[in-house]
């Protein structure tokens, strides 16, 4: 059983959806109980860095995250990546979650370029990742965000991309793993992802 965690962030039945699609078991929730018990835990998510940690906090789930990502296979999605990291430019002064090294930067004003960053991009793929396996390199993926990861250890980036400056797309480390874009809204290469996590 996969945990989808509840922390009344969008795009949370999406995922959900997306699992269901590919035959996995999977449950929105944020009960302490079912999330430690489950199989595999997503932290997927749009809107706000710092009240999003703010809902994690009233609800409990800052402990129950960190003990999940200790052990069992762990996915954070979007916002969900940018929790698991120390902190952003969005909302100085709030920690984030500190699971992975790196820090969350908002994406600089280039001409040309709009922010937030919505739509398709092509992804260059380390070889040998397991979130990404039988994916082809420069595969294309949908964003949305105005905030970028960039990593502290380049060997846990899994994919990056370009827009206006180079985006640490996805990371991968034993077995935690997050992605800046939406692989539920990603179609065919997408899902493949999400079939990748499931089958850790």
């Amino acid at each position: 059983m996969i945990a989808i965690i509840d922390y009344d962030a969008g795009n949370l039945k999406s995922v959900e959806k997306a699992l269901h699609y590919l035959g996995e078991d999977a449950v929105v929730t944020r009960s302490r109980e079912e999330i430690l018990m489950a199989d595999k835990v997503i932290l997927p998510g749009v809107g706000a860095f710092g009240e999003a940690m703010k809902k994690l906090e009233n609800y409990h789930l800052v402990d129950v995250i960190k003990e999940a990502a200790s052990g069992k296979p762990f996915l954070g999605i979007c916002l969900g990546l940018q929790l698991m990291f120390e902190s952003s430019e969005e909302a100085p002064g709030v920690p984030g979650l500190g699971i992975l090294n790196g820090r969350i930067l908002r994406i600089p004003d280039s001409a040309g370029l709009k922010i937030p960053h919505m739509g398709w991009n092509s992804l260059t793929i380390k070889e040998g990742t397991k979130l990404f396996s039988s994916v082809p390199d420069q595969s294309y993926v949908y964003f949305v965000h105005s905030y970028y990861l960039k990593a502290e250890k380049e060997e846990e980036v899994a994919a990056s991309t370009q827009y206006g400056v180079m985006i640490h797309a996805a990371v991968e480390k034993d077995n935690i793993f997050a992605c800046q874009f939406h692989p539920e809204k990603s179609g065919e290469v997408g899902l493949k992802i999400l079939k990748n996590f499931a089958k850790v």
